[in-house]
């Protein structure tokens, strides 16, 4: 992990300290790399779409597409880091709440790199929204707006 000149920002999270932050695992591991995070406010990151992953056996085996579900499922990961790098919600989660406004606009497919940004919209604890969207070469995948809840992982247990 790289921090730069502004106290807040951190850069370059790699795949072992994403999964430090989240709890997901294989298969369910959605980002490879954490290119740039304002704790509590925005991120960028980055998803490298590999034919080897489980879901292209069944969607669809003659034409690999990733699923929708899954862009937004990187989406909602990558908004957990902006919120669980606060000190604040250590021990806490973020959980899908809502979509809104989601628009697909290109098919995502194995060799792509799915470049994705995150920026918060509205925080009350435990609820808030983030603005989303997903590129590749610069062309719109997705984009829309995501809700969660900050919950304490022990109250899901």
């Amino acid at each position: 992990m790289t921090e730069t000149a502004n106290p807040e920002k951190v850069e370059n999270l790699d795949v072992k300290e994403v999964m430090k932050l989240l709890p997901h695992r294989y298969p369910f591991v959605m980002l490879d790399r954490v290119t740039e995070v304002i704790p509590g406010k925005s991120a960028t990151g980055i998803k490298n779409v590999s034919i080897n992953e489980p879901h292209f056996t069944g969607h669809f085996p003659d034409l690999p597409i990733m699923p929708g579900v899954l862009q937004l499922e990187a989406s909602a990961q990558l908004s957990c880091i902006v919120m669980m790098m606060l000190p604040e919600y250590k021990g806490y989660i973020g959980v899908f709440t809502g979509l809104d406004g989601v628009k697909f606009r290109r098919p995502v497919v194995p060799g792509d790199q799915l470049k994705l940004s995150v920026e918060i919209k509205k925080f009350r604890f435990p609820f808030g929204k983030f603005d989303f969207k997903a590129e590749v070469d610069g062309e719109l995948t997705v984009e829309g707006t995501l809700s969660f809840a900050m919950t304490n992982k022990e109250d899901l247990a």
